[in-house]
């Protein structure tokens, strides 16, 4: 207990952090960092405190204000507002994750989806009798602008079922790359048509 009385003892606390940044209009092209070490000082029973809230301490916020021109995460801000919530402390350094940030603008696409008819395969002796439908006929992405922009304009879809003599009714999916970082308003698309028979020519 005399031990705990002393002061100038370190001690490294673990503590959760969060960036605040507009997320409707950016988007981070690397993992945020989510917590910090801090290196801070003082008597034991304070250190000894801390160490047992941190277990649920709420997070630290760190606010970008301009995330087109954050480039890294200002450690003496960080600082600042640490020394705020450790008032009986002394906060020797903040070691993050990383102190990078990368955001990009995010924007969206409307992308209009087109079935490849004439590829469609009919069994000899029938035909498409009806229009195709698709739905959705257009899908949205959104993401940071470098991705958005590799998307193409118009998405075509292959009807992949051989020799079709049947009403056609199913769900196929939009040939889209998966990116974590892009946000697409369908993976599917429903494609309906109707076909028909061939009648053969009354003889003469």
């Amino acid at each position: 207990m005399n031990v705990l009385n002393k002061d100038n003892y370190s001690i490294k606390l673990n503590y959760p952090l969060a960036i605040e940044y507009d997320n409707s209009a950016f988007v981070p092209m690397q993992p945020l960092p989510k917590r910090i070490s801090v290196n801070v000082s003082g008597d034991g029973w304070s250190l000894l405190q801390k160490s047992w809230l941190n277990f649920n301490a709420n997070p630290v916020v760190y606010k970008v204000l301009n995330p087109n021109e954050a480039s890294f995460i200002n450690s003496t801000t960080l600082t600042d507002q640490i020394t705020e919530l450790f008032p009986n402390l002394h906060v020797n350094y903040v070691v993050a994750d990383t102190f990078e940030l990368n955001f990009e603008r995010k924007i969206r696409k409307i992308i209009p989806i087109r079935v490849d008819s004439a590829g469609i395969n009919i069994r000899e002796g029938y035909v498409i009798s009806s229009i195709i439908n698709v739905s959705p006929s257009l899908i949205s992405v959104d993401g940071p602008v470098s991705l958005i922009r590799s998307y193409p304009d118009t998405i075509r879809i292959s009807v992949p079922v051989p020799k079709i003599q049947n009403n056609f009714d199913e769900s196929l999916p939009i040939p889209l790359p998966v990116s974590p970082l892009v946000e697409v308003s369908h993976r599917d698309v429903y494609i309906s048509f109707e076909v028909a028979q061939y009648l053969n020519a009354i003889p003469q």
